[in-house]
């Protein structure tokens, strides 16, 4: 998934892209977000700044 550097994604983004992980690889919550902080932040919670990461965690909220 390519996403630009400068942009802040909002929680939609994130509620959206947990639920296609789940689906697709059959994973539980804590194993999406694993995966998602691997992968998408790359191991790093700051690649996409705070602000991003903060929206990540409120997705990861929300559906828990």
């Amino acid at each position: 998934m390519t996403v630009n550097h400068g942009g802040n994604l909002p929680v939609e983004y994130f509620l959206a892209y947990i639920k296609l992980v789940m689906k697709a690889k059959n994973y539980s919550l804590l194993q999406t977000q694993d995966y998602i902080v691997e992968h998408f932040f790359k191991g790093d919670t700051d690649t996409f700044g705070k602000y991003t990461y903060s929206n990540f965690i409120k997705a990861i909220q929300e559906i828990s």
